[in-house]
């Protein structure tokens, strides 16, 4: 029988978090959803609580083996109306949450001599579509970093650290939020044309997390049809 592993999915009750959940499931993970909804209810703009769930998780699990960072905020703001709340909620629920979790999950990582951490950034790091977005193009693109930093970190303790950079992916929210047109003028840039579903995520964020991607680490994958290469 293999050993059993334990994934922490943050973002879990969203469409793309839920797809993640899923697939790590189906690959035999026994998955925790920490969400305002889900297995442990966190708000991931406090600390404390991010630091509270995620020793609740170890307390009751007793392991953390995977770690996938699928929560966000989408606060729009351009340089001429950001403010300083808006700025810190962002960075703090996108960012921040990030570290704490890896700080109190990634010991027991190392104790083992295996982890796997995947950060779900986006590909407008690379490709910005609007002025407006500056808080969450800034906040994935900190997370980016965040990661190579951790690779370095925790890699001699075997716990590589990764990114997956989706495209304009069809989540609920996103149609809600976007016209048929932009996905149109999107679709058309890639280089496979085809709609993006939550699921082109999830299965790219299921390689990362198996033991097949332990040479991989301190990079990011864009799930994005093409759009970005790099």
């Amino acid at each position: 029988m293999s050993e059993r592993r334990v994934a922490v999915v943050t973002g879990g009750a969203g469409a793309i978090g839920a797809a993640i959940a899923r697939a790590l499931g189906d690959a035999g993970r026994e998955v925790v959803v920490v969400d305002r909804i889900g297995d442990y209810a966190c708000d991931l703009g406090s600390e404390a609580e991010v630091r509270r769930v995620a020793r609740a998780v170890l307390d009751r699990a007793g392991r953390c083996d995977v770690l996938v960072h699928a929560a966000a905020v989408f606060d729009r703001a351009s340089l001429a109306t950001i403010d300083l709340a808006t700025w810190r909620r962002v960075q703090a629920v996108n960012v921040e949450s990030a570290v704490w979790l890896c700080q109190e999950l990634t010991p027991r990582m190392a104790e083992r001599g295996f982890g796997r951490i995947v950060m779900i950034v986006s590909d407008t790091i690379w490709e910005p579509p609007a002025p407006d977005l500056l808080p969450y193009i800034v906040s994935k693109s900190a997370l980016v970093g965040v990661a190579r930093a951790l690779a370095v970190d925790l890699g001699r303790a075997g716990v590589t650290v990764n990114c997956v950079a989706p495209g304009l992916t069809a989540t609920p929210a996103a149609v809600a939020d976007t016209p048929p047109e932009a996905f149109e003028q999107v679709r058309g840039r890639q280089a496979v044309p085809r709609a993006l579903v939550p699921e082109d995520v999830a299965t790219t964020v299921a390689f990362l997390a198996s033991d097949s991607a332990g040479a991989i680490t301190g990079q990011t994958l864009c799930a994005d049809g093409g759009l970005v290469m790099r």
